[in-house]
């Protein structure tokens, strides 16, 4: 699973190792799933259980198995389990992140596009700009503010990130 997150994120979208590992085996409310088909690992999903939402933190399928249905199926098996649910896209500046958005899209979340920033993971690392999805029911105008906060405040442990 560490290996695959290294792999596809870039090192500044994800916490420190021991970090992980000590959230993975403390935090009632952190969930870290290795996706298997049989007994072969495929993929890994982590996901917080925050008041009101849950919050993908990072879903990643091992590239030997991209674009053959196990992403579609782990999200939608998701979606029927917990909901509502917030994930972080990046701003649809390349093809690869444009991709990500209309599969995310295809599976019925909706993209956000108030401005936010991903705090950052480790310290002297920059803010992120990413965009927020949501599946459920959950509206932007409504939502936005008190979803943002909530996921500085819990997942990133920050009370608030000036953005400019």
């Amino acid at each position: 699973m560490e290996s695959l997150l290294i792999s596809s994120f870039p090192e500044e979208e994800y916490r420190p190792l021991d970090e992980l590992r000590l959230f993975t085996r403390d935090k009632q409310c952190f969930y870290n799933h290795i996706i298997l088909d049989g007994d072969n690992p495929v993929g890994f999903i982590t996901y917080w259980m925050l008041s009101n939402f849950y919050y993908v933190e990072h879903f990643a399928m091992d590239k030997r198995y991209r674009n053959e249905g196990y992403g579609k199926e782990i999200i939608n098996q998701l979606c029927e389990r917990i909901h509502p649910i917030v994930l972080e896209v990046e701003i649809p500046n390349n093809n690869l992140a444009q991709r990500r958005i209309e599969f995310y899209l295809r599976q019925g979340f909706i993209l956000w596009n108030n401005f936010y920033v991903q705090p950052p993971y480790k310290p002297g690392n920059a803010a992120v700009p990413m965009y927020l999805m949501n599946y459920g029911k959950l509206n932007p105008a409504n939502d936005f503010e008190r979803v943002k906060e909530e996921i500085y405040r819990e997942i990133y442990n920050i009370e608030n990130l000036i953005e400019n």
